[in-house]
């Protein structure tokens, strides 16, 4: 059957006390309306529409994509009122109603949730709660089917002792929702004209109403403040530290590890503490990460190993290579297998060829560095003029005298060598000595300066 999902988006969310729209808000790096949006793909509707209000241009900059079809809601005048606005764009067999600041439902309960619905039957998604103050009520008859929902400020005493409370989300048969939509009422507490109603139209029509749970309860959780947003956080990073551990992964302590993109692991894996993987970020067997460390979309192959305090990002260590710790590898650097990056250097635009090192101290942008070569300690590639970028290119087995400063465009053949504390302007030939320095004078009987007394 065919589905349109709409994605309820409107919110301002005043208790976040932050300019930033609410579903804008992140949690694993991404908006909480991004994550929505990513789950909602995986069904494979017919059309994504995202129902926005507050912040509605930010919102859809945000979020713009082609596949997504952005609705204003000028007023907030509650969810039907919400959904409404969306109606003239679905024409799905299937209506899946979901909220921008849900953002840990999982594909597989809302396929549960989907398979439910029929022309005459709808289906909702409820959670059993210790304390469902707030939540709206599942009011059931004797025999256990659902006759209501009852919105926490409208229900009874007895009713609020109902443990089943309404998530929101819920799917229902397209040709029916508009009809139920034009008969809703604002006369409530709230003003407001609320997409529960829904519930007891389709009883009082003949419909079914079937429900769901989800398997956690922490996959319909909302976030309205920072305190929930940071509980939504920490709930999803132990989620994926399970499953990465499930996958072979040594995580040192899994409390204190954060995923905020995707990541791809192999076997025999090791994660210290205060690793944060950021994008896509791919991991093969063998590999060690040392504490402290950010890795952003980077590849790590078989055997690779970054030291503490290192920073990764566009990065690729070869089979074997290491780098750390406090090494900075950013976007373009690639390590060759077993290359070598130490402390303090830092890598951009560069490739070490197999082999190659660069002990400690030293910034390389826009080379290329043979097999073997070995970069000795200050050295620096002079790429920039201000303008215009420059290459470095070196062969293989190149050795570079510490602290020299290789001033681009210049080439080095094999097994070339430069003099420590050399500035090199001209390209050196195979197997050549390049010293570009002045030279050193001994004045004897020099008498240093003394301090003068006041």
């Amino acid at each position: 059957m065919s589905l349109d999902i709409v994605i309820l988006a409107a919110g301002q969310g005043t208790r976040m006390r932050s300019a930033l729209p609410k579903v804008l808000h992140p949690v694993a790096g991404k908006s909480m309306l991004g994550h929505v949006v990513d789950t909602a793909r995986q069904l494979s509707p017919q059309g994504i529409h995202v129902v926005i209000g507050h912040g509605a241009e930010t919102v859809r900059e945000r979020l713009a994509s082609e596949d997504l079809n952005f609705v204003l809601q000028r007023e907030q005048l509650g969810t039907g009122h919400a959904v409404a606005q969306a109606l003239p764009a679905l024409t799905a067999e299937r209506v899946l109603i979901l909220y921008g600041d849900v953002p840990l439902i999982e594909q597989a309960t809302l396929e549960r949730l989907l398979h439910k619905v029929a022309d005459d039957q709808l289906a909702l998604l409820t959670v059993d709660l210790n304390d469902p103050t707030g939540y709206g009520r599942i009011v059931r008859d004797a025999d256990g089917v659902v006759q209501a929902i009852v919105e926490h400020k409208d229900a009874t005493p007895a009713q609020r002792q109902i443990c089943e409370g309404n998530t929101g989300i819920l799917a229902v048969p397209g040709k029916r929702l508009g009809d139920w939509l034009g008969r809703l009422s604002n006369s409530n507490a709230q003003g407001e004209y609320y997409l529960t109603d829904v519930i007891a139209m389709a009883v009082a029509d003949g419909l079914v109403v079937a429900t769901e749970q989800p398997l956690d309860a922490m996959e319909v959780q909302g976030a309205n403040d920072r305190i929930q947003l940071a509980e939504l956080e920490r709930h999803y990073q132990q989620r994926a530290a399970r499953q990465l551990m499930a996958q072979g992964v040594t995580l040192r302590d899994p409390a204190r590890f954060d995923l905020r993109g995707e990541v791809t692991v192999g076997r025999d894996v090791l994660i210290d503490i205060n690793v944060i993987l950021e994008g896509r970020v791919v991991i093969e067997d063998g590999v060690e990460i040392g504490p402290n460390c950010v890795i952003k979309d980077s590849t790590l192959r078989t055997g690779a190993v970054v030291k503490a305090n290192s920073h990764l990002d566009g990065a690729e260590l070869g089979s074997g290579a290491d780098c750390g710790p406090f090494a900075r590898l950013r976007p373009g650097a690639v390590l060759g297998a077993k290359a070598h990056v130490g402390n303090f250097v830092e890598l951009k635009n560069a490739v070490l060829g197999e082999g190659a090192k660069a002990g400690h101290l030293s910034y390389l942008g826009d080379a290329e560095i043979g097999a073997r070569s070995n970069i000795g300690a200050g050295t620096i590639t002079c790429n920039y003029d201000g303008a215009n970028k420059f290459r470095t290119v070196m062969g293989e087995d190149v050795f570079i005298g510490s602290n020299s400063a290789l001033v681009a465009p210049v080439n080095l053949g094999d097994r070339a060598t430069t003099g420590a504390g050399s500035v090199v302007t001209t390209d050196v030939p195979a197997d050549g000595l390049a010293v570009g320095r002045a030279k050193q004078r001994n004045i004897q009987g020099w008498k240093r300066p003394v301090k003068i007394k006041k």
